[in-house]
C-alpha cells in the first residue's frame, strides 16, 4: 500500500499528510497492525472517534493542577538541563561544570545519583492544591531525560525505586490523590528521549578538554570501579545511534520534534520498550489521565503504537470502573482527531469555543525549578492565572497548571502564596468555573482586537494585549450567565453589550445581578445597547476577575 494511502487510512489531518514529503526513508513498521484490543476500542482512529466521549469528570473539572518534578529539578536550573549541561557555554553546561563537574567525567547520570527528594510530602501538596480548587492532579512519570519514576518493569534500572529518591514517586502521589478523592493523571514524555539526548554524544569545541567526549557513549562495560558499576548508561540515555543532522546546532530540537528536519530515526527495539513502559505504567497504576508530550501521537510517523495506547487505556477504564473514565492528551491534533482523544494546548490556548473539551498545560515559570526565577521573583502572578484560566473556560477548555517543585519535594513560599491567593478567588468564585458551559459568545472588549495566532502545538500565551476592566468573559449554567469583568471598572458602572435587549447573542430579560464573590446583589439596567451594572463602593481582595451571576 502507498504511504499516502496509508496516513489517509488512519484519519490523519490534512497538515499530516503534507508532513509526507518530509518522511521518507522512515520505517512504517506497524502502521498497519491489525492488532486488536480488548474491548469495544480498536487501535484506529475510526473506532476511537466513533466511540469516545469525554468523560464528564474532565469536562466539568475546568482546573488541575501538575508536579512536573523530577531529576532534572536537581540542580535547580531550569528546562531541558539534561540536553543543555551537555552544550559548552550555555547556562546549564556553565552551572553544571561548577556543581558537578566536567560532562565528560560527571553526567546526568550522576545528578540523578544526587537527586534525594529528602524533605517531599505528596500529600501536603496534593491537600494545598485541592484547597486551591484543583478539580484533578498530574505527576510526571518520565522526561526527556528517560528516567521513570515509578517502579518500572521496562526500565528496571534507571528509575526512582532503584536510584535518587529510591521511592515510588507515581505510586506515593496517586495515593495522595485517592485520599483527597482526586482523579489522578500522569504525563509521558519519554518518546523523545532518541533525540533530546544527543548533547551527551558531544564534546567541548574549545579549552583544556576540547574535543574529550562528554559521558553519552559511556557502555556497561564503563562502569568498573564507579558508582554505577552494573548498569548500562545506554539504557538510559539511548545514544548508540547516528548523531541527527546539525545536532549542534542551536534551537535544531524544536525543529526535529515532530521527526523532521534530519532527525535521527529510532530504532524499532526503542520503539517497543517506550510502548512496553507505557503499557506497563497505565496497567501498574490504573490513571486517569494520560498526558503525552507528543504531536498526534508519540513516536509517529514510526509507529500507531499511539492509537493501541488509546485503545487499550479506554478499554482498560471501561472495565475497572463499569464506565468510562480516562482521558487521553495530545498535541497537535486536527478536528476530527480530536473525537478521539482530548486536545491539548502547551502554554497557549484557543481562540474561540471549542465544540469539545479541550486543556491548556502552562506552568508559574520553568517547567523545571528555576532558583533564578524564584530569586528575581519572576513567576506569572495569580492574576494572570486566574485571568488565563476564566478566558480558557470561556472557550470549553480546562487549565492544568505546574507549580515548579524544587529539589527536595517542596515548593518555596512564593509560590506558596501564588496558590494560596488562587485558592481565596477559587473559593469565592468557582461557581463560575466549575460544570459550566459556553455561552453563545465567550467574551468581548478591546482584548479581541489583538488576540494572538495559535499556531502548532500551541505557546500563543502572553502574546494578545492585556485584559482591562473593558474585557468580559463568559461561561453559562442553565438560565444562569457568568460574565467576568477582567478587572475593576474605575468609573463604578460595567457594560456588558453582549446582556443588551437588542444584542442577537442574548433576547432574554435579565432578573437579577449579583457579584459572586460576596454575593451582593447589584443595580442593574438592561437598556437597548447593553446591560449596565453598578459596581459595589468595596471592591473585592482579588478584583482583577469579578463574576457576576446573572440570572435571565
Amino acid at each position: 500500500m502507498k504511504r499516502r494511502t496509508i496516513l489517509k487510512s488512519l484519519g490523519l489531518s490534512t497538515t499530516a499528510l503534507m508532513l509526507n514529503k518530509h518522511l521518507q526513508g522512515f520505517p512504517l513498521d506497524g502502521l498497519t497492525s491489525q492488532v486488536p484490543a480488548k474491548g469495544p476500542f480498536q487501535p484506529t482512529w475510526e473506532s476511537l472517534q466513533n466511540n469516545y466521549r469525554t468523560p464528564n469528570w474532565f469536562s466539568k473539572a475546568k482546573f488541575g493542577m501538575w508536579a512536573h518534578w523530577g531529576p532534572q529539578c536537581q540542580p535547580e536550573a531550569g528546562d531541558f538541563y539534561a540536553r543543555n549541561m551537555y552544550v559548552q557555554g550555555s547556562k546549564a553546561y556553565n552551572i553544571h561544570v561548577s556543581k558537578y563537574g566536567h560532562p565528560s567525567k560527571v553526567g546526568f547520570k550522576d545528578v540523578i545519583k544526587e537527586w534525594k527528594a529528602e524533605n517531599w510530602d505528596p500529600d501536603a501538596l496534593v491537600k494545598l492544591y485541592k484547597s486551591a480548587g484543583a478539580q484533578y492532579f498530574v505527576a510526571m512519570a518520565n522526561h526527556c531525560d528517560n528516567m521513570d519514576l515509578y517502579k518500572s518493569k521496562h526500565q528496571k534500572n534507571w528509575n526512582s525505586t532503584k536510584l535518587g529518591p529510591k521511592k515510588d514517586i507515581i505510586a506515593e502521589w496517586s495515593q495522595a490523590a485517592k485520599r483527597h478523592q482526586l482523579p489522578f493523571g500522569v504525563s509521558v514524555h519519554a518518546a523523545h528521549a532518541w533525540i533530546f539526548m544527543e548533547t551527551a554524544q558531544h564534546a567541548d569545541k574549545t579549552g583544556p578538554l576540547a574535543g574529550v567526549p562528554y559521558d553519552g557513549k559511556l557502555q556497561k562495560a564503563n562502569g568498573a570501579g564507579q558508582w554505577w558499576n552494573g548498569l548500562d548508561p545506554q539504557e538510559l540515555y539511548e545514544q548508540n545511534h547516528p548523531l541527527s543532522e546539525n545536532s549542534d546546532v542551536d534551537g535544531i530540537l524544536n525543529k526535529q520534534w515532530r521527526w523532521i528536519n534530519g532527525a535521527s530515526k529510532p530504532s524499532q527495539a526503542y520503539i517497543k520498550k517506550y510502548f512496553d513502559r507505557t503499557l506497563d505504567l497505565i496497567d501498574s497504576y490504573g490513571p486517569d489521565l494520560v498526558y503525552f508530550d507528543d504531536p498526534i501521537l508519540p513516536l509517529w510517523p514510526m509507529t500507531d503504537d499511539g492509537l493501541k495506547i488509546a485503545a487499550h487505556l479506554y478499554n482498560k477504564s471501561l472495565k475497572d470502573h463499569g464506565e468510562l473514565r480516562a482521558v487521553m492528551t495530545m498535541k497537535g491534533l486536527d478536528s476530527n482527531q480530536r473525537k478521539g482523544m482530548v486536545w491539548d494546548i502547551e502554554r497557549g490556548l484557543s481562540n474561540e469555543i471549542e465544540p469539545l473539551p479541550w486543556q491548556t498545560d502552562t506552568c508559574i515559570g520553568n517547567w523545571h525549578y528555576h532558583r533564578g526565577i524564584y530569586e528575581s521573583k519572576a513567576y506569572k502572578s495569580a492574576k494572570t492565572i486566574i485571568q488565563m484560566m476564566v478566558d480558557i473556560v470561556s472557550k470549553n477548555g480546562n487549565l492544568l497548571l505546574n507549580i515548579p517543585v524544587r529539589a527536595d519535594g517542596t515548593i518555596d513560599e512564593i509560590e506558596q502564596g501564588i496558590v494560596e491567593e488562587i485558592g481565596r478567588w477559587m473559593k469565592a468564585n468557582s461557581e463560575s468555573i466549575y460544570d459550566t458551559v459556553p455561552w453563545r459568545v465567550f467574551g468581548e472588549g478591546p482584548a479581541l482586537e489583538a488576540i494572538a495566532e495559535l499556531k502548532r502545538e500551541g505557546f500563543n500565551e502572553g502574546k494578545g494585549k492585556p485584559f482591562t476592566a473593558e474585557d468580559i468573559r463568559f461561561a453559562s449554567k442553565g438560565s444562569v450567565v457568568y460574565a467576568t469583568i477582567m478587572g475593576w471598572p474605575e468609573s463604578g458602572k460595567t457594560k456588558v453589550k453582549s446582556l443588551g435587549k437588542n444584542s442577537d447573542k442574548n433576547g432574554k430579560k435579565v432578573e437579577s445581578v449579583q457579584l459572586l464573590s460576596t454575593k451582593q446583589k447589584l443595580v442593574f439596567e438592561q437598556k437597548e445597547d447593553a446591560l449596565y451594572v453598578t459596581m459595589p463602593d468595596n471592591k473585592p481582595l482579588e478584583y482583577y476577575a469579578n463574576a457576576l451571576k446573572i440570572q435571565c
